[in-house]
């Protein structure tokens, strides 16, 4: 959770950090990843956006 202004509705707001990981699988067996995706979200209008890599480690360093 992070509190920042939201660039949709421009609220101060909580924000959820999230990764998300698609992993290669076989057989319904995950085996390895193959993406890694940032995304936060605004809790106050709920608007959901992609963050960089590097921005993610940057704002959870917090």
């Amino acid at each position: 959770m992070l509190t920042r202004t939201c660039p949709n509705c421009g609220n101060t707001a909580a924000q959820v950090l999230t990764r998300r990981v698609t992993k290669f699988s076989l057989f319904f067996i995950p085996l390895f990843p193959v993406r890694s995706r940032y995304e936060s979200q605004c809790t106050f209008c709920g608007a959901a956006y992609g963050v960089s890599k590097d921005e993610a480690n940057r704002l959870a360093a917090h």
